[in-house]
């Protein structure tokens, strides 16, 4: 069929694509998408290809490529075109823009100018991964990606380690195997966790475990798109002078003294003077 045009606002439309099953797509993204002055999209080839099963022609409307590498190039193109009084919409490559994905600085571009913004929700891989796997989902914080250093990784789990709602992070296929393994560590090798995979898509896949047993399955990187949900952290974890001592020699091999103190302390809920004195106590042996 072919979608029909609506008249529609001038302004920056936000619009969540499918993760992976074309059918996803909502009937108002379809309707902005057949209607908008000017396109843009992270992925151009794949806006163009969810237009056409949808039969949503082009026709002779500009289509702009925006993602990280090009921002400060194209956002000049689509602000002009918006405070010129058309409509422009972007859309990510898969799932909702702005959630671990480009156009923040549009966003925030279009809003400092007065431009009308809204958003057509659909698909994020986040809440599709929480919703599927089976934690307590009443409250949940949503970590992106944390950093591919294993030092600042292991602190950023650190900080997350007594928070008291569940965890959802996305990793790529080839450091999820280090993630797990720094994740058993810091936040508990028996602590509940859910693996996602390739949502919605052929070969959609959920792995459930302990963090322990999820490093060991995916010791050997997995192909496609990760979610990570980990259950809720709470009462500081409790652990004997060993294994005090083992953490605290893992973080002075990364970080200061005082650093590495204040990361044990947080996650065990020790004191951070009794922390910091038993690691200056190490530091010297």
């Amino acid at each position: 069929m072919n979608w029909q045009t609506r008249e529609i606002a001038p302004g920056l439309y936000l619009v969540a694509t499918p993760l992976g099953n074309a059918r996803d797509i909502t009937l108002r993204v379809l309707d902005i998408l057949a209607s908008a002055d000017v396109l843009a999209a992270e992925d151009t080839r794949s806006l163009r290809r969810l237009m056409e099963i949808h039969g949503v022609a082009l026709g002779d409307r500009p289509v702009v490529a925006y993602h990280d590498h090009n921002g400060d190039k194209a956002r000049p193109k689509l602000m002009a075109a918006l405070d010129a009084g058309q409509s422009v919409v972007y859309a990510s490559e898969a799932g909702t823009p702005l959630i671990s994905d480009p156009g923040f600085d549009l966003m925030r571009a279009a809003l400092e100018a007065g431009v009308p913004c809204t958003t057509a929700p659909g698909p994020t891989a986040a809440v599709a991964a929480l919703t599927l796997s089976g934690l307590p989902s009443d409250r949940f914080l949503f970590a992106g990606f944390l950093s591919n250093s294993a030092s600042k990784r292991k602190s950023a789990l650190a900080e997350l380690a007594s928070v008291p709602a569940t965890l959802i992070l996305y990793e790529s296929p080839k450091r999820l195997g280090a993630l797990l393994r720094d994740a058993a560590e810091i936040l508990g090798a028996d602590r509940q966790a859910v693996v996602c995979r390739e949502l919605t898509k052929k070969f959609e896949e959920r792995c459930a475990g302990t963090l322990a047993e999820l490093a060991e399955t995916y010791d050997e990187p997995p192909k496609g798109e990760i979610v990570v949900v980990i259950d809720r952290g709470g009462a500081a974890m409790q652990a004997d002078q060993a294994t005090l001592d083992d953490a605290l020699r893992d973080a002075l091999g990364r970080l200061s003294v005082k650093d590495a103190a204040s990361e044990v302390s947080k996650i065990y809920g020790i004191p951070r003077r009794e922390a910091y004195q038993r690691a200056m106590a190490l530091g010297k042996n």
